[in-house]
């Protein structure tokens, strides 16, 4: 019993560390709630007012989540800092409370240096939200000069619990938060093998549904390495450490994409393209036919259940046990050891397995430690004297240095955007209710942040004006039951800011239905409660998202198509790098970080997945655009796949024993280059004379001219599959992208 029940406990573990990586958005809701009912708690005992009540949940709310530093001295600067400013801010707020013209003005100052502030990290961002937060406090209670000393200590009350829980009651450090990212990280890779499982198994009806899932779960494990490679710095002390995770990770990474491509692959009569695992709704390769029931796909079911739990049990199962024999058949794979009887396809999956239990044993032995090595066979050994190689070469790597980019033109505009789109706003909030005006400009400032273009602003501001429809529709619920019992409502509020947090990664709409939510049953506890002061909420939130938008599309507008161009020029030069470095290092030049250009271009394209978010959205009427959005999107994450393959196989090269320099594949990649190069100056000018050039495969670039010689030398297929791969996918850029393709050179 006491064994089912840790099972249970195992997979709920493994189910919470997969949805929410490093429970970042579990820390964040509990920290908030925490810091609330402290605050609630310390100053029920202080006074009974339920608006003192209220501005203490808020600046507690605030000055909890304004801060986002990920060391903790840094954090605790900010805090302190942030003291000062909230109680300057309310100060003003209640100055300024009867005069309506220079309040007005001070209110859109105020948002403009705190939209400014952002040019200076995230501690200028932070304390430009507390300003502007507990400014919107001020206004929301009601306050007054009369009530300042009450109001100064409801503030202080509040930043100290806030520290006392993300300190002492909820603490967090950088190494927690890797350790905890690890764990997802495995956790997801189980999961993705078990979605590939079910690509296999999956009948004609099941496939569609199947595939979906397998390309879900290979973005939520690029999502997952991203966020690790984000933390990497902070988390370990030991720059060769971070260096030796960030390689494993990736080989992981790796190793389970292509899994998921043999498979596919051994499912059809023909290679599968691997655009197919990028592009949502890419028909299925004809010609499949598995599922079957002979005895070698019995075997491969069976292997990919080991290899699952080979990356979910603990190491200590590792020896002695099952579960070493089951690594060690793995492992055997990679050296043509037991090949069950099959076709060539479903043969290169047994091998893709045995790469993948490779890379969950480097990710071991990286994460967890040296381990008893006693049960090990001679593929086993093999496998680890290659990681042991691959390690000291990585402690003998250097670093280079990252440039800095800047933000402040970017701010800049921002700023005025958002101070013209509050100061509309104001007016039009004005006009509807002359009390409660900033609910418009709240919404304005909302919708700027995170957003960088018109069409980001636009999709924003929809969603947000969905979820307060719908949060009304709650609040309605939640005031009926509540009444005036102040308890009840707090504790009501307290579970809608817990769901708000914690949702807000996820839908923006769900975020913005819990904040209306608790905001209906806080009217409550004001006794300004009625339905048409949920009804105006609704109003206000349309106009300041209607101001929103009218700024950004007029005030020094930023275009969607604008800045999804800027971003795809940005990845075509990631791509560029990361495949020249890769390519000059498998032609025998000198070493070079590839997993941290790897990662750049992995940003790059999220960065990029996120601007397009406007021309994707189901709601667009232009569905054609939508289609090449995708299209496009789903091509470079392909070219981002072999260019990543390729960086990974070049930092082979010193241990490897398959793996040798040949200076040919500079000549093959030299077309590669051009291509990118070609398409980027398009994509910046489209009056620019570039054109794409087409010509003989990759491998034909490679044949020797000396008779009788190797033909490829000691490069293996799979490079020279890699490089041909990322041929073609940029060559197929070039179509949706509208730039020429040159005839084939004869």
């Amino acid at each position: 019993m006491r064994a089912a029940g840790g099972s249970v406990r195992a997979r709920l573990r493994d189910l919470v560390a997969a949805s929410d990586p490093g429970l970042l958005r579990l820390t964040a809701g509990l920290r908030t709630v925490g810091a609330i009912a402290l605050t609630l708690a310390v100053l029920s005992l202080l006074a009974d007012d339920v608006r003192l009540l209220v501005a203490g949940a808020i600046a507690a709310m605030v000055s909890t989540f304004a801060i986002r530093e990920k060391q903790r001295t840094q954090q605790a600067v900010t805090l302190a800092l942030g003291l000062p400013v909230a109680l300057a801010s309310v100060s003003l707020g209640a100055l300024l409370h009867s005069r309506v013209v220079g309040g007005d003005l001070f209110f859109v100052a105020l948002i403009f240096c705190a939209v400014y502030a952002r040019r200076f990290g995230d501690r200028g961002t932070a304390l430009g939200l507390i300003g502007f937060q507990v400014y919107f406090l001020s206004l929301f209670v009601g306050a007054t000069v009369s009530a300042l000393p009450q109001l100064y200590g409801v503030i202080a009350v509040a930043f100290a619990s806030s520290a006392v829980v993300r300190f002492a009651l909820v603490p967090e450090t950088p190494a927690g938060i890797l350790d905890r990212l690890r764990d997802a990280f495995r956790a997801r890779l189980a999961q993705l093998v078990s979605a590939q499982l079910e690509l296999l198994d999956a009948g004609p009806d099941e496939i569609d549904k199947a595939l979906q899932a397998t390309r879900d779960g290979t973005a939520r494990l690029n999502e997952s390495a991203m966020m690790i490679q984000g933390r990497l710095e902070e988390g370990t002390a030991d720059e060769a450490v971070a260096r030796l995770v960030q390689r494993r990770i990736a080989d992981a990474e790796i190793a389970a994409e292509r899994l998921g491509l043999l498979i596919l692959t051994a499912r059809s009569a023909e290679r599968a393209d691997t655009l197919t695992l990028h592009l949502p709704g890419a028909p299925v390769p004809p010609g499949g036919h598995l599922p079957v029931r002979d005895e070698a796909t019995v075997t491969l079911r069976r292997d990919l259940e080991a290899l699952r739990l080979l990356v979910l049990r603990p190491v200590a199962e590792d020896t002695g046990t099952g579960l070493s024999q089951l690594r060690n058949r793995l492992l055997g794979y990679r050296d043509e050891e037991n090949l069950p009887k099959a076709s060539p396809a479903v043969q290169d999956v047994f091998r893709g397995i045995g790469e993948a239990a490779r890379a969950v044993l480097g990710l071991r032995i990286a994460l967890d430690g040296p381990q008893d090595d006693s049960d090990d066979t001679p593929s086993t050994a093999r496998s680890r004297e290659e990681l042991d190689a691959e390690d000291a070469a990585i402690d003998a790597g250097e670093e280079v240095e990252e440039e800095a980019t800047g933000l402040s033109r970017a701010s800049t505009r921002a700023a005025v955007q958002v101070a013209v789109g509050s100061a509309l706003a104001i007016v039009g909030g004005e006009f509807l209710s002359s009390q409660r005006w900033y609910w418009a400009v709240l919404t304005c400032w909302i919708v700027f942040i995170n957003t960088a273009s018109t069409g980001e602003i636009l999709v924003k501001g929809y969603r947000r004006l969905l979820g307060t429809v719908l949060g009304v529709v709650a609040g309605l619920l939640l005031a009926g039951l509540v009444g005036h019992h102040t308890w009840t409502a707090f504790a009501f509020v307290l579970l809608c800011v817990f769901a708000m947090f914690y949702t807000a990664p996820l839908s923006y709409t769900l975020m913005s239905f819990f904040v209306t939510a608790a905001l209906g049953v806080l009217y409550t506890l004001l006794h300004t409660y009625s339905l048409s002061v949920l009804v105006l909420r609704v109003e206000e939130t349309a106009l300041g998202a209607a101001c929103g938008v009218i700024a950004a599309a007029l005030v020094l507008p930023v275009h969607t198509d604008r800045r999804t161009n800027d971003l795809l020029v940005t990845v075509l030069e990631r791509l560029g790098d990361v495949t020249e470095a890769a390519v000059e290092q498998l032609s025998g030049g000198d070493p070079a970080e590839l997993l941290d250009k790897a990662r750049e271009l992995d940003q790059a394209l999220a960065d990029l997945r996120a601007a397009t978010q406007p021309l994707t959205h189901p709601v667009t009427p232009l569905r054609t655009r939508r289609n090449t959005a995708r299209y496009v999107v789903a091509l470079l994450e392909t070219c981002a796949y072999h260019a990543r393959s390729l960086a990974a196989m070049a930092e082979l090269l010193p241990t490897h024993p398959s793996i040798a320099a040949d200076p040919r594949l500079r000549r093959a990649g030299q077309r590669i280059l051009r291509n990118i190069s070609a398409i980027g100056a398009r994509v910046a000018d489209g009056r620019a004379a570039a054109e794409v050039e087409t010509g003989a495969s990759i491998a034909a670039l490679l044949e020797t001219e000396v008779p009788g010689s190797s033909r490829y030398g000691r490069i293996t297929d799979r490079v020279l599959r890699h490089l041909q791969r990322l041929d073609e996918a940029v060559v197929g850029l070039a179509r949706p992208l509208k730039v020429p393709v040159a005839a084939p050179k004869r």
